[in-house]
């Protein structure tokens, strides 16, 4: 049973000797693997409280615990130019596993339909994730979080289409498209890298025009790096994202890549199928429609695409 506001700014007062709570919300996005509450204290301070829901995210908060301590240190060095979450505090839980407290990162939510090309926003963006992807791999190697080389994350892309393929809810034409990417070892000779491996634009937070912090990384990984990329080239305006991307190739070092965008584009359609996969393994009918109904559109939309070429 979800765990109330007032019961985890309790427990922020656990975790935070001294923190005299004053006041207490419900962040307006909250995912269901964590019970999440914003804490005010009586000094004006505001933080984080996030308690895992089960034991499969308690594992998950502990390994990003130590992710976070390492990133934290490449932001002290000037290496990230951007802030992240940094745990100052912790509550054991009854049922095992614990709450973690951190103090809020500075910043909105990040709005796409303001992400304007050019030299402001867009180019702190591209900056922000070619910093991220030069980070040595060892980060997330030593927090014990996954770590794949090029084959055997393309296998990991061609298992998830073969399962999206069983549920009998893939038009063909997609199938036929998915697969021909993915059979394509040329796409597949990347250089793995840190990545965020969940960025959407709620995670990426804006202050004074600039990326000034990302947050949940509880599914960060070592793969592929067009993943970071996809949703801005699905969401964000093209010469936006061309911004980004122009600002991105800059910071990243020695980067051969000529696929990068082929595949951050086939990312983005295949969230799509994943999103399938996520509600018919739940039982979740109104998420298979939803998936169902979005991977009708881009079919659609993929067919004008080659009438229109041909």
């Amino acid at each position: 049973m979800p765990r109330s506001p007032l019961a985890l700014a309790a427990l922020a007062t656990v975790a935070i000797p001294g923190l005299d709570a004053f006041d207490v919300r419900q962040p307006r996005q909250s995912g269901s693997e964590y019970d999440v509450a914003l804490v005010t204290d009586s000094e004006h301070r505001h933080w984080v409280v996030r308690a895992p829901a089960n034991a499969a995210a308690g594992a998950a908060l502990e390994a990003e615990v130590v992710l976070l301590a390492a990133l934290a240190a490449h932001v002290d060095s000037g290496a990230l130019p951007f802030e992240v979450p940094r745990p100052a505090g912790f509550a054991h839980l009854p049922e095992g596993g614990r709450v973690a407290v951190h103090p809020l990162v500075r910043g909105d939510a990040l709005r796409l339909d303001t992400l304007a090309p050019g030299p402001g926003l867009a180019a702190s963006l591209g900056r922000a994730l070619g910093a991220l992807h030069q980070l040595p791999t060892s980060v997330v190697e030593n927090a014990g979080l996954p770590v794949y080389d090029a084959p055997a994350y393309r296998q990991r892309r061609l298992a998830e289409v073969d399962e999206a393929a069983k549920t009998g809810k893939v038009p063909a034409s997609l199938l036929r498209r998915w697969e021909s990417k993915l059979e394509d070892v040329r796409l597949w000779r990347f250089q793995p890298t840190v990545v965020h491996g969940d960025l959407t634009a709620s995670h990426v937070l804006v202050h004074e025009g600039a990326v000034s912090g990302i947050l949940d990384w509880d599914d960060a990984m070592v793969a592929d790096p067009a993943d970071d990329l996809s949703w801005l080239l699905v969401a964000a305006s093209p010469d936006a994202a061309e911004s980004v991307l122009e600002a991105y190739l800059l910071r990243r070092t020695e980067l051969t890549d000529p696929f990068l965008t082929e595949r951050a584009l086939l990312a983005g359609e295949l969230a799509l199928a994943r999103w399938l996969l996520y509600g018919v393994r739940t039982g979740r009918q109104d998420v298979v429609e939803d998936a169902v109904g979005m991977l009708a559109d881009l079919d659609a939309a993929t067919g004008a695409e080659l009438v229109s070429v041909v």
